[in-house]
């Protein structure tokens, strides 16, 4: 009788020294020594983490969205929580790209992770120049567009129309040879359009998902429990979305997917990548635990071990559908 898979994070079976797990991936060029990142907007400029784990045990670090110009944000209050999540309208606070490239990137070219910047233009020359001077610095591994932000005016218009995501992509992708991963916004009927549309516009990978809009009130008082009225939901209620529109575009497009969407545990992560994710981004979780992404790592290898699996890269799109299914 053949044995039950073991769940993810469960002790090794056999007492013996196991063969090692080899759990390095590549995603459109960047070589990561683990699967795991960290998604943009929930891990600061990486430094704010240090005393709480070790930075380098990472696949790879995404920080928090730069802009051309700095940015206050959104009027408070920014976050509410949610059954199983929660709901945040930052506005994209940064201190914009100048000051991003002063004051945040040394310290970011001093870890070992390949770095991964996250860019948001408010036009599609906006998004040409930050891909071009960002392109320019030493130590950055790849950029992610950010054409899905539901917290700014016009934050999803590049989105949620495939044209226009396809210029956004296109400029970028004439302004720098670094990898491009634009990252996608759920509100929309037809993810598999935007996806197809940024490849033919030369993007290297793709991230999935944003967060979805959402919003909250406050019965006693009759208003709005977030300062911007609406926001972006996160966190497991929203990771069965994530993982249905990761393995819609996985057969769609044949690009590298980094999945994120409620990730808490190995066993999230274990989800995406079976359904086609060739990496993961933990995003909410880290406000919960901040060495969450280390226990994703853990837990990985873990259940690689207790699972015979040698090289994470067996379990990437390994979804077994059922006869008589339609797909």
């Amino acid at each position: 009788m053949s044995q039950e898979p073991r769940a993810a994070g469960s002790p090794t079976p056999n007492p013996q020294s196991p063969t090692p797990v080899d759990l390095s991936v590549n995603v459109a060029g960047i070589r990561m020594k683990n699967p795991v990142m960290t998604a943009s907007g929930t891990f600061g400029y990486a430094q704010e983490f240090e005393q709480y784990m070790d930075l380098n045990r990472l696949g790879a670090l995404v920080v928090k969205t730069i802009t051309r110009l700095p940015r206050p944000g959104n009027p408070p209050p920014r976050i509410v929580e949610t059954p199983a999540g929660m709901l945040n309208a930052i506005g994209l606070q940064n201190v914009g790209i100048e000051g991003f490239i002063r004051e945040k990137l040394p310290y970011l070219r001093r870890l070992q992770p390949p770095l991964i910047v996250n860019v948001a233009g408010e036009s599609v020359e906006d998004f040409r120049e930050l891909t071009k001077r960002i392109g320019d610095q030493e130590g950055v591994a790849g950029i992610e567009l950010n054409v899905s932000c539901p917290n700014v005016a016009g934050g999803l218009d590049f989105s949620t129309d495939p044209q226009l995501a396809y210029r956004v992509v296109k400029a970028a992708r004439e302004a720098t040879p670094l990898p491009l991963i634009p990252k996608l916004s759920p509100n929309v009927t037809d993810i598999v359009a935007i996806a197809r549309a940024v490849a033919e516009a030369g993007a290297d990978a793709i991230s999935l998902i944003n967060t979805l809009v959402g919003m909250a009130v406050d019965v006693r008082t009759r208003r709005p429990r977030i300062g911007n009225v609406t926001g972006g939901v996160s966190g497991p209620a929203i990771r069965p979305i994530a993982v249905r529109m990761v393995w819609q575009v996985a057969r769609a497009v044949r690009l590298p997917i980094i999945g994120m969407g409620g990730i808490l545990t190995a066993e999230d992560a274990l989800e995406f990548m079976i359904a086609g994710a060739t990496a993961v981004a933990v995003g909410t979780a880290n406000f919960i635990d901040p060495e969450a992404p280390v226990r994703v790592i853990e837990g990985l290898e873990q259940y690689c071990t207790a699972n015979g699996i040698q090289d994470v890269r067996q379990l990437i799109g390994s979804l077994e559908i059922p006869l008589g299914i339609d797909e």
